[in-house]
């Protein structure tokens, strides 16, 4: 058999679930950590609710996925979950949902393992956004999300911490209201607003712009050449600032800022 028609007769199977996202949609790839809270609470004991350490791999983490190929205009990550913005007309792969998915993935999981010295899988799904405010909306529910999952995490490991088991912890903020929920933690001399936004609203990757001396390689002569770096934002902004910093993102890189 001639292998060229095997090789196309075969990759029929391979491709039968093929999509590709349209040109002119946002796409948005979400990356969630698979088994985690095994993997920072027995195999590698972090601090709860919250370890710096854990932080920082997640950080360098995203940092990896910006920078490994795509064309990322903004990280953004929480807890065990990234999120990446990708520049409305990055065609990498086609934009093919199967090959997305599975490149950032292993890529993500790759890197963590690295980071955190043991096997750590992710997995991830690709949003179809049609709008930018589709987009600022996704970016504001996953930022909402951190605070929900911070003021929960704290409330719970504190009442863990003066003895409740998981048990007890969990039943006892079933149907409570935010409000009693800081107050809870406020009772116990825990002020959740002074405590670091980071843990609050999750952690921002953008690109910026910035001079460096240079050598002009034909005369000789010192120079300034603009580079690109990307910058860590651990006090993102919340609320309607929040969607005013991800509007002003995703203009930059529609106007060719990025």
């Amino acid at each position: 058999m001639n292998f060229d028609d095997f090789d196309k007769r075969m990759r029929v199977f391979e491709a039968a679930d093929d999509h590709c996202v349209l040109p002119g949609i946002f796409m948005v790839a979400r990356v969630d950590g698979r088994s985690f809270t095994r993997l920072t609470k027995e195999l590698h004991p972090f601090d709860a609710p919250f370890d710096e350490r854990m932080r920082d791999h997640m950080i360098e983490t995203t940092r990896h996925l910006m920078q490994c190929g795509f064309r990322v205009v903004y990280g953004y990550t929480q807890s065990d979950e990234i999120s990446l913005l990708f520049h409305l007309e990055e065609n990498t792969f086609g934009r093919k949902t199967r090959k997305l998915n599975s490149v950032l993935a292993g890529e993500a999981s790759a890197r963590f393992s690295i980071l955190i010295g043991s096997p750590a899988a992710f997995d991830c799904r690709i949003s179809q956004l049609p709008r930018p405010e589709n987009v600022v909306d996704y970016f504001r529910w996953r930022n909402e999300d951190a605070h929900r999952n911070a003021l929960n995490g704290h409330c719970y490991w504190m009442l863990r911490q003066q003895g409740k088991n998981a048990f007890e912890a969990t039943k006892h903020l079933e149907g409570i209201s935010v409000a009693d929920k800081n107050e809870l933690l406020f009772n116990n001399n825990i002020n959740f607003n002074d405590l670091p936004n980071w843990q609050k609203r999750g952690v921002g990757l953008l690109w910026e712009t910035y001079d460096t001396e240079a050598t002009n390689p034909l005369t000789g002569e010192a120079t300034t050449a603009v580079r690109r770096r990307i910058k860590v934002e651990c006090d993102l902004p919340i609320r309607d600032r929040y969607s005013a910093f991800i509007e002003a993102i995703i203009n930059q890189s529609l106007t060719g800022g990025q």
